[in-house]
């Protein structure tokens, strides 16, 4: 990852920019949305921070990784790569400032940034595994069409990053925001089980949808070992 510390106005803040793909590490381009694998702890709970309000809980159903209210107003109030804009604290700033290193066993997780302000906005990941997606926005980055932007970053990297001919996800039918943002991102109504149990247990009804390339797919230097026949009938994607 190569980090800009250029700016082209004051109100400009500092943003990383794309740099090659590396091992388990991706960097992707939207009209207004920066995303990349994680490199800091500062960057993994920002991530974790923008789905942690009761709304985005509401449909995620987290049983772990949330953070309360006053971690997740100072975390989304940072800027990745910027030296002006850090916590207080010193013992904060030590801990967040570590390197982040995926796990073998994890999917592939991008983090996402607001390219006019720099913020944190959410993050999404694919599981090459199932070529399942899932997604979120951050509560400032809501209502503004980003939702379909950050799923339409998930089917390119699933399909030109992972090899992935189809990649897949899933709405609760109430949640009309993940619904437009899927249908907008390209996705199409797909087969499978009606209904699929949240973290914290919650049973719900289940809308599949699904996205395949239409032209040729890749894997590029930064995808782990291709796993055949990757396929998916696994947790929906919630969004905002």
């Amino acid at each position: 990852m190569v980090w800009s510390r250029l700016r082209r106005g004051r109100a400009t803040p500092r943003l990383p920019l794309p740099g090659v793909c590396g091992h388990r590490r991706h960097t992707l381009r939207t009209e207004r949305l920066l995303l990349y694998t994680p490199e800091t702890t500062q960057d993994l709970v920002a991530a974790m921070a923008a789905a942690s309000d009761p709304e985005a809980q509401r449909w995620l159903g987290w049983d772990e990784g949330v953070v309360g209210e006053q971690v997740r107003e100072a975390m989304l109030q940072l800027h990745p790569g910027d030296p002006d804009s850090r916590l207080a604290s010193p013992v904060a700033r030590r801990l967040l400032a570590g390197a982040f290193e995926p796990r073998p066993d994890q999917g592939e997780m991008l983090v996402a940034v607001r390219v006019d302000d720099g913020r944190y906005a959410g993050a999404v990941g694919v599981d090459a595994g199932t070529s399942q997606i899932g997604g979120w926005l951050a509560p400032h980055a809501r209502g503004h069409g980003l939702g379909a932007e950050l799923f339409g970053a998930a089917a390119l990297l699933g399909h030109a990053h992972l090899g992935l001919r189809t990649v897949r996800a899933g709405h609760e039918p109430m949640n009309m925001a993940s619904a437009r943002a899927l249908t907008k991102a390209g996705f199409v109504a797909d087969d499978g089980p009606p209904r699929h149990t949240l973290p914290n247990g919650r049973e719900i009804e289940a809308r599949r949808l699904r996205h395949t390339a239409t032209g040729p797919v890749s894997r590029c230097r930064g995808a782990g070992p291709a796993v055949p026949g990757a396929h998916s009938q696994g947790s929906p994607a919630e969004g905002h």
